[in-house]
């Protein structure tokens, strides 16, 4: 039974890098592309909007919980929605850089979609197949997938694209896409162990926000992240207007890049207890102010490629670590019996700032250039650093509450 489970591990991870690396090649590739092709940076925010879907996860999965016993179980689900986003993947292998921009926003649109929703049903079903042993294993293989993925999308589908052309980093996926379905189509829908139990009642989200020191973390979680991740999404485009070739922006950004984003989320989860979470937070957001200073500070100044380099460095250590302790925040901060409700209100709030600023960050591109841009991020992100220390207690009350329910 335990190699069946793993088995299941390993599809239900394939699924979640099939689902991730063309997302994050097309919000973190993308703008690499598009600056190559002279595209503004207001035009490059702006298509960043085709991940608003995020936002809007939960409406998402009303429908497929509603409709999902028998007739339509969550694999089938994720076979139709799969199948629509595939064929999404492919229309876009067609177009390429020359598609009016309109058309070529609405196909980024519709991936963004499929894959949002596809997540749902993929997500319902490992939880439903797995017992409740395999649920940590399950959240680590996730994890490893969505990091993997920003390696493969943010990275080695550039260099593939570099090499090969448009088309080809979007037949490369589709090709794993498709690999991940079959195997799915493989699996039957049983109950992980957990048949014959009862269900608790489902969550209210209004509950969620009644919570005592719900409005300072509803805050904090809008504003903690989007400064160093728009900071990030900028990267790209900041090292190819520095003179850095495409390739090796996608080695140094998306590859390298990626790979200390994973030490750092990994060194964060394993030394920060669950109990110093909320004290480690402000010392977190303070890193961040300091990153984006000393980013700020290397382009303004022109110190020169090594130290361009340590702080595009620095800024992928410190998206790793927020990540990391954002994450466990939010899954902290989830009332039991109501996870997935307060899960998913978290993670909708988590998009909307994320979404939010980068297109203002393009508008002060545009008119201040790079060290302009980067000084409002570090200026906001010192306010996000003020708001979370003075909320610090609040948020450490909260989460000692939640631990004791």
């Amino acid at each position: 039974m335990k190699s069946s489970y793993r088995w299941h591990q390993f599809v239900f991870g394939l699924l979640g890098l099939a689902l991730a690396a063309p997302s994050v090649y097309l919000m973190l590739g993308l703008p690499l592309l598009m600056r190559e092709q002279g595209w503004s940076g207001t035009e490059i925010g702006l298509f960043q909007l085709a991940g608003l879907p995020a936002v809007f996860k939960v409406v998402l999965a009303l429908p497929v919980e509603r409709w999902q016993p028998a007739r339509w179980p969550y694999r089938r689900w994720t076979l139709l929605l799969g199948g629509a986003y595939l064929l999404a993947l492919l229309a876009l292998a067609a177009a390429g850089m020359e598609t009016p921009k309109a058309l070529l926003f609405v196909l980024i649109l519709a991936g963004s979609v499929l894959a949002t929703w596809t997540d749902i049903p993929v997500s319902a079903l490992a939880i439903k197949m797995l017992p409740p042993s395999e649920r940590t294993l399950a959240g680590g293989v996730r994890s490893a997938a969505l990091f993997a993925a920003a390696i493969i999308g943010g990275g080695a589908m550039l260099l593939l694209e570099q090499a090969l052309g448009w088309a080809a980093p979007f037949l490369a996926m589709s090709v794993l896409l498709l690999s991940a379905l079959v195997l799915l189509g493989s699996l039957e829908e049983t109950e992980g162990s957990q048949s014959g139990k009862p269900l608790p009642s489902r969550g209210r989200p209004g509950g969620f926000f009644r919570q005592p020191g719900a409005g300072p973390w509803v805050v904090l979680l809008l504003g903690y992240f989007p400064f160093v991740a728009t900071a990030w999404v900028y990267l790209k485009p900041l090292l190819l207007d520095q003179g850095f070739p495409a390739p090796q922006v996608a080695w140094i950004a998306g590859i390298g890049g990626g790979s200390l984003g994973v030490l750092a989320s990994l060194a964060t989860a394993r030394l920060v207890s669950r109990e110093g979470l909320p004290y480690v937070l402000p010392l977190s957001v303070l890193g961040n102010v300091l990153v984006l200073g000393l980013l700020a500070s290397a382009v303004w100044l022109e110190v020169g490629a090594a130290w361009l380099l340590a702080a595009s460095g620095l800024l992928a250590l410190a998206m790793g670590a927020t990540s990391s302790l954002v994450f466990s925040l939010m899954m902290d901060f989830s009332r039991q019996y109501h996870q997935a409700v307060d899960y998913g209100i978290q993670a909708s709030l988590f998009a909307l700032g994320r979404l939010a600023v980068p297109p203002l960050a393009g508008v002060l591109l545009d008119i201040y250039h790079y060290p302009g841009m980067l000084l409002a991020l570090t200026v906001a992100a010192f306010l996000v650093a003020l708001l979370s220390g003075a909320q610090r207690f609040a948020v450490a009350r909260w989460a000692g509450g939640q631990a004791a329910r």
